[in-house]
């Protein structure tokens, strides 16, 4: 062995022995735990699963909440009489109001008139700045198309926080919260946000866009091709 090493030229020894002193170093720094977590989708990305939302665990006062809502001043959640009909894929699933007490039946608040849901998660940035474009169609829509806010599972913990941030970006929309995914399992909703589902008069769902309006003629631009509106 010494005799083959003493047959290789000098500079080419050196650069084997740089090489094994930059391994070592490698294998030295080299973390022993596991490099990602589990987000629990297959994912493997650490940063799905690095912990809660700041705030979004913590305790909510009776008072803080009716402050929050009253700062808000949402519309008031949608009511019905009526039953829901038999093809509503709502039917059944109620959530809390997000903007005051009680619990709404989705199924009969909604039925008769095309809606327009839209879910969003009070760290979705892109959902900061899609709300208020959804919020000025609810406006131009008026009575013919309803339109309702949803808040999703993830960070519904505390509605103080959804709160404030309709509160500062001064959209005042009727809201809900999907605490259980019952509304985004029965829409059939991805898991990311915002997503906005056409939902059409009878109940059934005309379609399920996963993307982020960029003002609001594109809202009414797909409302008018997936519901046929026209406004």
């Amino acid at each position: 062995m010494i005799s083959r090493l003493s047959r290789v030229p000098a500079s080419a020894r050196w650069t084997i022995a740089a090489l094994i002193v930059v391994v070592a170093l490698i294998a030295a720094i080299w973390p022993r735990g596991s490099a990602s977590t589990d987000d629990g989708l297959g994912s493997g990305n650490p940063a799905a699963s690095a912990g809660p939302i700041p705030g979004a665990t913590a305790s909510v006062s009776a008072d803080d909440l009716s402050a929050a809502r009253t700062r808000a001043a949402l519309a008031p959640c949608p009511t019905g009489t009526a039953p829901a009909p038999a093809t509503s894929v709502l039917k059944g699933v109620a959530a809390p109001c997000l903007g005051g007490p009680g619990t709404v039946d989705l199924g009969a608040a909604t039925a008769g008139k095309p809606l327009l849901i839209n879910f969003w998660a009070p760290w979705c940035l892109p959902c900061r700045k899609e709300l208020p474009s959804v919020a000025d169609f609810a406006r131009i829509a008026g009575d013919r198309v309803q339109v309702l806010a949803v808040q999703a599972k993830e960070g519904s913990e505390n509605p103080v926080l959804a709160l404030g941030l309709l509160s500062e970006i001064d959209v005042h929309l009727p809201s809900v919260v999907d605490t259980e995914s019952r509304i985004a399992a029965a829409l059939g909703a991805p898991r990311a946000y915002p997503v906005s589902i056409l939902v059409r008069a009878d109940g059934t769902v005309a379609k399920v866009l996963p993307t982020v309006y960029a003002d609001t003629q594109a809202v009414t631009d797909s409302v008018n091709q997936y519901l046929g509106t026209s406004l």
